[in-house]
């Protein structure tokens, strides 16, 4: 028997007419919903397991952002940057008339949600920083240079498994290859050709910064999370946030919690049973 589907696809359009696509889980529930923001290179199907694990009982909201999944593709690189993803979020919140939520932000997603935060005050009511933070750890930052925008293909999901298994066994070290190819599965999509190809534009590795960003800046931008319930999850074998930046952010957050996820590096997948635990009491914290 097919599983039921709980979610609709749905699109917006951005100020600079791009089709966006995100997922609408529905809820007939009035607690605050929640917004999902993927990494650098990935897209909602990091976040369907939440789909399931809610069942329910808020509305959640996946994007892709843009260049990412069925999300359109710029023609201007520029625009791939913090800023101009905010501005489609808001413009989604504004149609849907969602004037808050949570927002769950894995890395860039994460970086995202701190922005957010500042530029429009109110709109965040509780944050979950996926292995992120204000300082990005220079060792991350080179291996993330290293792979994005390489456009490999594949024959079989086992080849773009084991590929991934190669490169990234250090972030999952207990990964079997079955885990390998459900995880091959969200990062890649098989197209008309039937090749596996990386779901994403390459050309978000021009604007990429392999020197990082401003510090300064994104400590201030932190601050406007002040106030507001939020979950810092840390994986403990992370190579781009360190131990002592999660610390520090505590001493800014004054509603902070900090969690670290055993024998994962960056980042952690939110499927984790110390990552669940975490975003439940992150979730009863904002209610």
């Amino acid at each position: 028997m097919a599983e039921e589907k709980i979610y609709q696809d749905q699109y917006w359009q951005s100020d600079d007419d791009l089709k966006l696509h995100y997922r609408d889980y529905p809820s007939s529930s009035t607690k605050t919903p929640i917004f999902c923001v993927p990494g650098l290179t990935r897209n909602i199907r990091d976040f369907e397991h939440l789909g399931q694990w809610i069942n329910g009982k808020r509305r959640i909201i996946m994007i892709n952002l843009r260049g990412r999944g069925e999300s359109e593709y710029p023609k201007d690189s520029t625009t791939y940057n913090p800023k101009s993803y905010v501005a489609d979020i808001v413009k989604l919140m504004d149609e849907i008339e969602i004037p808050e939520a949570i927002f769950f932000g894995t890395s860039l997603g994460g970086i995202v949600t701190m922005v957010m935060a500042s530029l429009h005050p109110g709109r965040v009511a509780g944050a979950l920083l996926n292995d992120i933070g204000p300082e990005i750890d220079q060792r991350g930052l080179d291996r993330i240079g290293e792979y994005v925008g390489q456009g490999r293909s594949f024959d079989t999901w086992a080849h773009a498994a084991r590929d991934l298994a190669e490169s990234g066994g250090d972030i999952f070290p207990d990964y079997t290859l079955k885990d390998w190819i459900v995880f091959a599965k969200k990062v890649y999509r098989m197209n008309s050709s039937g090749r596996i190809k990386l779901d994403y534009d390459m050309k978000i590795s021009e604007p990429f910064e392999r020197k990082g960003g401003d510090n300064a800046a994104m400590w201030r931008m932190l601050e406007a999370l002040k106030n507001i319930p939020t979950l810092i999850l840390r994986g403990e074998l992370s190579d781009l946030f360190s131990d002592a930046t999660a610390k520090k952010m505590l001493s800014v957050l004054e509603q902070g919690e900090l969690v670290t996820v055993p024998r994962v590096g960056h980042a952690p997948s939110l499927e984790e049973p110390t990552s669940l635990d975490a975003i439940a009491a992150l979730l009863q914290r904002v209610d």
